[in-house]
């Protein structure tokens, strides 16, 4: 098989995450964003909020980690952020995941791109941590606009939100401090349980 020919079977197989179901809401609270909503939305605030990040990042390096993050999932399937018997499985089902859909690409690209998603993983550089913090945050945001409705429906407490959230710091001071003000907020409005 030839390059372009292995890059446009890469291309298809991740159409299948357009079908992949997600626990946040739109932000009008119709329905339920899908995975490459999630991963479109984070490399536009990859952009956008750049100037919030801790460190001097490469924003085209960030830009590919979001797009690339939850491509995974797609065999993984999407592990919602507060089910702790689904979170022990993850990093084996998704490294599975990894292997077989990075392996479409043709070697540079295969390796390249797992390499992104295994940096994002590690959350050790610059760019990882504020993708990471942007994988935090936009659900945040999301759920914020929605009034809170995935939170109330999954019974959500204030310790599980700061727990998750709480490497947001490591990207963005900035955003951690306004996902501490939505968190407050949505505690006074009973959208998140004391």
């Amino acid at each position: 098989m030839d390059t372009l020919e292995r890059q446009i079977r890469f291309l298809l197989e991740l159409d299948k995450q357009k079908e992949i179901g997600r626990q946040t809401y739109l932000a009008d609270g119709s329905r339920k964003e899908g995975d490459a909503e999630h991963a479109w939305h984070m490399a536009i605030m990859a952009f956008v909020l750049a100037d919030y990040a801790n460190e001097k990042i490469d924003v085209l390096k960030t830009i590919k980690m979001a797009l690339l993050h939850d491509v995974v999932e797609i065999d993984a399937g999407d592990t919602y952020a507060y089910d702790t018997e689904g979170n022990k499985t993850k990093r084996e089902r998704e490294e599975r995941a990894a292997d077989r859909i990075y392996g479409m690409l043709p070697k540079a690209q295969q390796e390249e791109y797992r390499a992104l998603w295994e940096e994002f993983e590690a959350m050790e550089t610059p760019e990882a941590k504020f993708a990471n913090a942007l994988d935090r945050v936009q659900p945040m945001l999301l759920n914020d606009a929605s009034d809170g409705k995935s939170w109330r429906e999954h019974g959500i407490r204030k310790e599980q939100v700061l727990n998750r959230n709480g490497r947001t710091k490591e990207g963005s001071e900035a955003l951690w401090d306004y996902v501490l003000g939505l968190v407050e907020k949505n505690v006074k409005k009973g959208n998140i349980a004391e």
